[in-house]
């Protein structure tokens, strides 16, 4: 197979829509997403941050997310006019073809360098140790034509919801806090898109409650947590909810997850959007208490006021 000579140079990035068409309009507190192509690369941009201590780009979907001063590179001339050593394995390295019919890959190093920098000097990568393999007739558009699609194939993996819990359950009092939270957490999966190996973590970031009696909570990142039984009826937490009526309410809970990607081992890149996921009800019985003066206990008079075997009255 014969290997373009371009590189494809990556400001990391995320995009929801192909670089052949006009980006689409945002809200002014969105973040800015654009893709540009040009004849030596395909810009991709976004604002996220890098870790200081790792060095591994971070998701920031915030307005007031910082760019990464950073621009990534993967590079595709391992073959003939490359920086790598064969010890590297970049030239020596081979990338067979997945399927009987398909096409072999082109070996690739991930670099970067600082973007303030014209004509900068290209390092390694220091979250990819060596090289990895691209499988596309073009390898330098296979990321941009990922990041198209990205979103559309995240919103339909399997994500585990996790649970709405409450306590007391299934019975609390009028009047009395009853504690929510719920079970959600990060996930990981491992995807095949245009032919490329795709890593995708997603995690819960925002929280809607709806307690089922025409009052919510949210979005807010408060999962909530469970509490010791000895304090569900005096103590209040932040997903708190009290109930001012007896009755059945359905209560649920809606998480938005937000991911990142890696593409063939490649830097993670953030995801332009969430994953919003609703759990099934779960039906919350409101009770109210009454005090009354009894002669006998349960066990001496089972048909005693208030005990679970008495006849209604």
């Amino acid at each position: 197979m014969r290997v373009s000579r371009h590189s494809l140079f990556l400001l990391i990035a995320i995009a929801a829509c192909a670089f052949s068409g006009a980006a689409p309009s945002v809200a002014d507190d969105e973040p800015r997403v654009s893709i540009g192509k040009h004849d030596t690369a395909i810009d991709i941009r976004a604002e996220f941050t890098i870790d200081p201590v790792t060095g591994v780009p971070s998701t920031n979907l915030g307005p007031d997310a910082a760019e990464d001063p950073n621009q990534y590179m993967a590079d595709i001339h391992c073959r003939a006019g490359g920086t790598d050593t064969p010890d590297r394995g970049c030239l020596t390295m081979e990338c067979p073809a997945k399927t009987p019919d398909g096409e072999e890959g082109t070996p690739v190093i991930w670099r970067q360098a600082p973007k303030s920098i014209t004509n900068p000097t290209w390092t390694d990568y220091p979250a990819v140790s060596g090289p990895t393999c691209l499988y596309d007739p073009q390898p330098e558009n296979v990321l941009a034509n990922i990041a198209a699609r990205i979103l559309n194939d995240f919103r339909q993996l399997p994500v585990n919801p996790g649970t709405l819990e409450a306590q007391p359950f299934p019975h609390t009092l009028k009047g009395g806090p009853t504690n929510f939270y719920t079970t959600a957490g990060e996930q990981a999966f491992d995807l095949t898109i245009l032919g490329q190996t795709v890593h995708l973590t997603t995690k819960p970031t925002n929280y809607s409650y709806s307690f089922g009696d025409g009052t919510t909570l949210g979005p807010t990142p408060a999962a909530g947590y469970p509490i010791p039984e000895t304090e569900w009826l005096t103590t209040e937490t932040r997903t708190s909810h009290i109930y001012t009526n007896t009755g059945n309410y359905p209560a649920t809970i809606t998480t938005s997850f937000t991911g990142t990607y890696s593409v063939n081992n490649g830097p993670p890149l953030p995801i332009n959007g969430t994953l919003d996921i609703t759990t099934p009800t779960k039906t919350i019985h409101v009770w109210k208490t009454e005090k009354a003066l009894v002669a006998d206990t349960c066990q001496e008079n089972p048909n005693s006021w208030g005990c679970p075997e008495a006849v209604s009255r």
